[in-house]
């Protein structure tokens, strides 16, 4: 079989990364695109001619296209799209400034969405192909102080499940795929603080205590299960990966249902 053609935004570090180099350790080929493709020097040098790297900020509508257009074009065809680039914005509402929420949307939402609206012409015409929109295990839930953080991916979520019904006419394939806490440097280099407010002090300790230190697992644990995925030929809407994190959304899905069930009652009294 050909080697399948991946395009990955976000894949200078965590989840991107880690899918690059599975990729091109099968003898696919792939183009990475990020801010800084710096970090993949190593991976095009351990596989000349397979890596393409293309400097891209999603937020940038134009450039998405651009840069899409040339992703296309580098190897003829795109089969696998991984929708990965983000961020974390970090801190309780109350905090953020319109500025932070603004970024942080333009980046994890409509960056998102840009880079969908720009590969999906190529896959239609195609006949085929399979978009991976990366969310997070907690896409259905908040979280204080990640608020705003599950509420992109919940967007994200909502708006690929959509996203799935319209393609899949044209051969199309769509997953959500909802990562556990990984090693991603998410909490790191890619966190944007609000500026503490010393009301939430309390909080925030408790907060500190539910998550311990613990960074999670190598990005590169996910990455077999992401090319079990691709191969499958008839995929999820939605695969969450991890078996902790799957424990988690398990629980999480049954406190909410116990929850409708307590006030089934008042739900009934209106109508519709």
């Amino acid at each position: 079989m050909t080697a399948r053609v991946w395009f990955i935004t976000g894949a200078s570090r965590g989840l991107g990364r880690a899918f690059a180099e599975a990729a091109l350790d099968a003898g696919e080929r792939v183009i990475g695109a990020a801010r800084d493709v710096e970090p993949l020097a190593d991976l095009a040098e351990r596989h000349p001619g397979r890596l393409v790297r293309l400097t891209l900020d999603v937020s940038d509508r134009e450039a998405v296209r651009r840069t899409v257009d040339e992703a296309a074009a580098a190897f003829g065809r795109l089969d696998v799209v991984v929708n990965n680039a983000g961020g974390m914005l970090l801190g309780m509402l109350e905090e953020a400034t319109e500025e932070q929420i603004r970024a942080h949307f333009d980046v994890n939402l409509f960056g998102a969405i840009w880079v969908a609206q720009a590969v999906v012409p190529y896959l239609r015409e195609q006949g085929h192909g399979h978009v991976l929109q990366v969310t997070s295990m907690g896409s259905g839930s908040g979280v204080a102080s990640a608020g705003l953080y599950a509420a992109g991916k919940s967007a994200l979520d909502s708006i690929s499940q959509a996203l799935a019904m319209e393609v899949a006419p044209f051969g199309v394939k769509v997953t959500i795929v909802q990562p556990g806490g990984y090693d991603t440097g998410l909490f790191t280099v890619g966190t944007t603080m609000t500026e503490p407010m010393p009301q939430y002090a309390p909080l925030r300790e408790q907060l500190a205590e539910m998550w311990g230190d613990d960074a999670g697992p190598a990005p590169a644990t996910a990455a077999p299960v992401v090319m079990e995925l691709v191969d499958l030929p008839d995929p999820p809407l939605r695969l969450i990966v991890g078996g902790a994190s799957y424990d988690m959304v398990q629980q999480m899905d049954r406190a909410r249902t116990e929850e409708y069930r307590a006030w089934e009652k008042l739900s009934r009294k209106a109508p519709g």
